[in-house]
Order: C-alpha cells, then structure tokens, then sequence
C-alpha cells in the first residue's frame, strides 16, 4: 500500500515556473515507476510525465517535453515535476500516481496502482 501526497501547486502567471512534490509513504517506493497526469475542468486525465524507479529513463507528453521536467530522490520518497513557461493551458489538477514495477513508458492512467489527490495549479493570463 502506497499513500501519495502532492504538494505545490498554486496560482501563477504565464511564463512563471513551478515545481510540484509528490511524496509517498511505505518503504518500497524505488520499486514504483511514477507518473505525472493533469485533469482540466470538463476534460479527461492526461499524461503529463513519468520516471522509472531508477530514474534513469523519463517519458513526456510531446507537447509538454522540453517545458516539464521529472525526477525523484528516491531517499526522500519523492518524485518532482518541474514547470517552466507556464501556460494559461496549464491550468489543470495536477496528480501523481504510482505503477509498481512498470515501465517508465507507460502513459495509460490505468495502468497505476496508486494516486494522490491532487495539487491545483492555476495560470493566470
């Protein structure tokens, strides 16, 4: 059983960077690929980012590499998303969630096993 808990989000202004935490509970977190999705009001949850366990292998959303940035330290049971260039598209409740040994190229939200609330992260025009 993983718990997760974003952290981070906020109200921002285009071109802003942010950087959204994740931390997890439980011992087993460097056996967990991790994944970062958003959800838009009236829209679907979209994949965003992910990072196998070792964090040596990232996958983006197309649109979004080269903005967005994943990683983890996996002695704090954390994995990151940084942010830069904000967008007003951007807007969305950020999640992340937890496939335990997956593959880092998995974007299909259900295929994770475990998910955290979600952080609010609103751009301002």
């Amino acid at each position: 059983q993983v718990q997760l808990v974003e952290s981070g989000g906020g109200l921002m202004e285009a071109g802003e960077s942010l950087k959204l935490s994740c931390t997890a509970s439980g011992r087993t977190f460097s056996r967990y690929t991790m994944g970062w999705f958003r959800q838009a009001p009236g829209k679907e949850r979209t994949f965003v980012a992910s990072i196998s366990w070792s964090g040596t292998i990232t996958k983006y959303a197309d649109s979004l590499e080269g903005r967005f940035t994943i990683s983890r330290d996996n002695t704090k049971n954390t994995v990151y998303l940084q942010m830069t260039s904000l967008e007003p598209e951007d807007t969305a409740v950020y999640y992340c969630a937890a496939n335990y040994l997956g593959a880092a190229s998995t974007t299909s939200p259900g295929v994770y096993d475990y998910w955290g609330q979600g952080t609010q992260v609103t751009v301002a025009v």
